[in-house]
């Protein structure tokens, strides 16, 4: 099974996350922040991911370690996961409406980690969620899942609807990306034969 259990201890968190990529969509969440319990719940939903986040962070400074170190810990899980990734579609894209928000994300599991980062969040916080925080934690995430990701906004004025969008758009992304390809059950998705 394709599955990975990360443990991350650093002076500004304690973070334990388990993930399986052949789930369906259950989830276990409490990192100490609200608004991100909430997305990271939709994440595992909206992928069919069965996850398990546990994170003990200095949130009396800020959230933003906590986000930060939750993004790097769930990307090294999914590269984890994902392993030599034989037999995997590779690619995944989805145009997502969220009420008003129209969000676009693609994603490519080449092994090369970077975000293109296009959404407009009007709002500076969603209750006491940082909502620069939000790109901070999708850089950590695609530059550990060694995933090229792309997030773009093509509508939408109300900040929850935008950033819920982009991880309901992101997990539908990444599931078919991580999906096994029948029809290629057992090869390495490129040419050069490694990613």
């Amino acid at each position: 099974m394709r599955q990975a259990e990360i443990i991350r201890k650093t002076g500004e968190t304690d973070i334990q996350i388990r993930l399986n990529l052949d789930g369906t969509g259950k989830s276990e969440i409490d990192s100490g922040i609200g608004f991100l319990d909430h997305m990271l719940t939709l994440l595992a939903r909206h992928g069919r991911f069965d996850l398990t986040v546990r994170c003990k962070g200095d949130t009396r400074v800020d959230d933003h370690h906590s986000t930060e170190d939750i993004g790097i810990a769930l990307g090294e899980a999914f590269d984890r996961a994902l392993g030599d990734k034989r037999g995997i579609v590779r690619y995944g894209s989805t145009l997502l409406p969220m009420d008003e928000a129209l969000i676009l994300s693609a994603v490519d599991l080449s092994g090369r980690g970077m975000l293109v980062w296009d959404l407009q969040i009007p709002a500076e916080k969603v209750g006491t969620f940082d909502t620069e925080l939000t790109e901070e934690f999708f850089i950590a995430l695609a530059r550990n899942a060694r995933c090229t990701l792309h997030l773009k906004q093509l509508a939408g004025k109300n900040s929850h609807h935008i950033i819920e969008g982009a991880f309901k758009s992101v997990a539908r992304s990444l599931r078919t990306a991580a999906a096994i390809d029948p029809e290629c059950e057992g090869e390495i998705p490129s040419t050069k034969g490694v990613l």
